[in-house]
């Protein structure tokens, strides 16, 4: 059950509504001993409980299938929980995770509405739908229906979410919201469509933001512009993310939702893993000690069994002991251990020529100017540049798939390129199971038996997947899956494209180490900083069209249109 505060605190007030000079009421989300069951009757998680105070960014954590998807449903009202209690005062915001899945024939406008209040939306609908019948009819029930609507929707904030929506508009697209309020969602990027609703939410009235993967679709400039409007909001904000630099600079708490409970670290992401190693430490002792007493108990009950069958003084003592035993074992245990799960890649590799990679004067038709650069065996390079400077083109041509261009780019000898594509669009495996892929074989590698194929999936995380179609997957899914081809495939140089954006960050993590112990090159195109700090070379494609190499990562360069 959703709680809130007294009326009054639905009324916070900002820069751009109305009441200027009323406070802004502070505003809080609560969860108490939230529990949930699966539709199988399986228990996602039990007893979370946690506290979101005004100005605390609080980072929501955990491996993919843990439930936070499902906790912030139960905490935005969505559903509801088997057990427990949220309380929210200031007003709830919240931005679902595909804020741009609305339907193809969507304006700007429903976008905006789409992460309004509960009220304003009702109130919109009902105006959308007036004023179509007054397009047929103005007779004077209608008419009066319209009268009603229009102070519905000023009753509701609407005039004053407009004056807010403008603010938004002009500064996501740099156009006035009468301009862009009738503009197609679809041409918007992905990036732009996040932009608006972290406009409208991050400068709006309600003071508890639920935000769902928010750096989704934004490009690096555009992660660094949301850290600092999370630095400057002074509400209670809960995000989902993956990207670990984002949640390193901006989170001031870290809920982490594990062992179907949660457990709240109060500090940054950048000394959450060590807490939680200190944790699982602490936890491992408990069961410990709670195992070693429950031996040491069952063994006086056996050792006084045997006594009491005897002598009668020692009956009295036995049934005392099974007693004391029977207590112990009904009180709480210590907290469940947490589920290591991890991918576990093997990616092996092999030695190749020196040069690995020779480009001689090489262009992307209508991309880049011509450039030259070599690529070392052992290298570890990231290409970076902005979204549509020809980066996954250049990924495509090392993996030998037809793109056009000029010049020369040639793999030296042992080369064998692996290519792990961004958008995981693989026309040939639809219909197809895991299982299917890997006991069948496909490509190039020897098909196994339903056995080896299993305990392989295991490895990944994916042991429960395997009879699933490949096109059923989630993104982080087919990630990992695309990366156990990588390894099986012999690749000794391995192409990347975006290969963090879906997996968890312990996928995440557990790649970059396997990365680490790869015998071979890696050429990889990333916005994540955590990911590139790792690597050793930077080839950037610029803005006006050159590429040159930095000793640095470089990204703050924008694509801007030119003319050869």
């Amino acid at each position: 059950m959703i709680m809130t505060a007294p009326a009054a605190a639905h009324k916070p007030v900002s820069a751009g509504w109305a009441g200027a000079g009323i406070m802004r009421r502070v505003g809080f989300l609560e969860a108490s001993g939230l529990a949930y069951r699966l539709a199988d009757g399986r228990e996602l998680f039990r007893d979370v409980s946690f506290r979101v105070a005004s100005g605390t960014i609080a980072a929501l954590v955990g491996s993919n299938g843990a439930g936070k998807t499902t906790l912030l449903r139960i905490l935005s009202g969505q559903l509801d929980a088997g057990d427990g209690g949220v309380t929210v005062q200031g007003g709830l915001g919240v931005m679902p995770q595909f804020i741009g899945s609305v339907r193809d024939d969507k304006t700007v406008r429903d976008l905006m509405l789409s992460v309004a209040p509960r009220a304003l939306r009702d109130a919109a609908a009902e105006l959308d739908e007036v004023e179509l019948l007054l397009m047929d009819t103005e007779d004077e029930p209608t008419q009066m229906r319209y009268a009603s609507a229009l102070a519905a929707w000023g009753e509701a904030g609407g005039y004053d979410v407009e004056v807010l929506w403008d603010t938004a508009t002009v500064a996501a697209l740099g156009v006035p919201f009468d301009r862009a309020k009738y503009r197609g969602v679809r041409s918007l990027s992905g990036g732009e469509q996040k932009r608006l609703a972290l406009e409208a939410l991050l400068r709006g009235p309600e003071q508890v933001l639920l935000l769902d993967e928010p750096d989704n679709y934004l490009d690096v400039p555009g992660k660094r512009w949301l850290e600092g409007r999370l630095a400057e909001t002074g509400k209670a904000v809960l995000l989902v993310s993956h990207d670990r630099e984002l949640l390193a600079t901006s989170a001031t708490q870290v809920i982490t939702l594990e062992a179907g409970t949660t457990w709240v670290h109060g500090g940054s992401f950048r000394t959450w893993h060590e807490a939680r190693e200190a944790r699982w430490e602490r936890i491992a002792e408990l069961h410990k000690r709670w195992d070693e007493e429950h031996k040491r108990l069952r063994e006086l009950v056996f050792t006084l069994r045997q006594q009491a069958a005897i002598s009668e003084d020692m009956a009295s003592r036995y049934r005392a002991m099974q007693t004391r035993l029977r207590k112990y074992e009904e009180s709480p245990r210590p907290p469940e251990m947490p589920r290591q799960e991890k991918l576990r890649p093997r990616l092996r590799g092999g030695r190749t020529g020196v040069r690995a990679i020779t480009c001689e004067r090489l262009e992307l038709t209508g991309l880049m100017k011509p450039f030259d650069t070599e690529v070392f065996f052992g290298d570890r390079l990231a290409v970076l540049g902005s979204n549509g400077s020809g980066k996954s083109h250049f990924l495509r041509l090392l993996g030998g798939g037809e793109v056009a261009h000029t010049g020369v780019c040639r793999l030296g000898a042992r080369v064998v390129p692996g290519l792990f594509a961004q958008t995981h669009e693989h026309p040939e495996w639809v219909g197809s199971t895991l299982v299917d892929l890997l006991w069948r074989g496909d490509d190039d590698r020897a098909g196994m038996g339903r056995g080896p194929a299993m305990s392989v999936l295991s490895r990944y995380g994916l042991g429960e997947c395997g009879d699933q179609r490949f096109e059923t997957l989630s993104g982080g899914q087919q990630a990992r899956f695309q990366i156990l081809l990588l390894e099986l495939s012999g690749a000794t140089l391995l192409l990347l494209d975006e290969p963090t954006d879906n997996l968890d960050l312990t996928s995440a993590e557990a790649l970059q180490t396997a990365l680490d112990q790869f015998t071979g090159t890696v050429v990889t195109v990333t916005h994540d900083r955590w990911f590139a700090d790792s690597l050793d070379r930077f080839l950037i494609f610029r803005a006006d069209g050159t590429v040159t190499e930095s000793d640095t990562p470089v990204w703050d360069e924008s694509r801007v249109a030119r003319t050869r």
